[in-house]
């Protein structure tokens, strides 16, 4: 990671709500964690999650296929999963790249 390059924890979002909306800090912490709870059981019901202006969360089933080890090139067989995938909004994709 470069000097420029940060992680965003939940404690800063939570900080942002703070600052932002003007509820308690604890409060804010709580608002966060009940919309990404809510997010993640909309996920693992398998619907997909729109967020306007932002993108969208869904999830895919993949069947099971088979893989290859690199080192030894035995073919190996890779389980049925489910992924989670993200998609950006076209406002998103505009944000970013006018930052650069």
């Amino acid at each position: 990671m470069t000097a420029e390059e940060k992680n965003i924890t939940r404690a800063e979002l939570a900080e942002a709500v703070y600052h932002e909306v003007g509820l308690s800090l604890n409060e804010s912490a709580k608002l966060l964690d009940m919309v990404l709870e809510e997010v993640s059981r909309a996920l693992e019901k398998g619907d997909t999650v729109k967020l306007s202006s932002f993108g969208s969360f869904s999830v895919r089933n993949k069947k099971m296929r088979m893989g290859r080890n690199p080192k030894t090139g035995v073919d190996v067989p890779i389980s049925p999963r489910r992924i989670l995938s993200f998609h950006p909004s076209h406002i998103l994709k505009n944000q970013v790249n006018q930052k650069k």
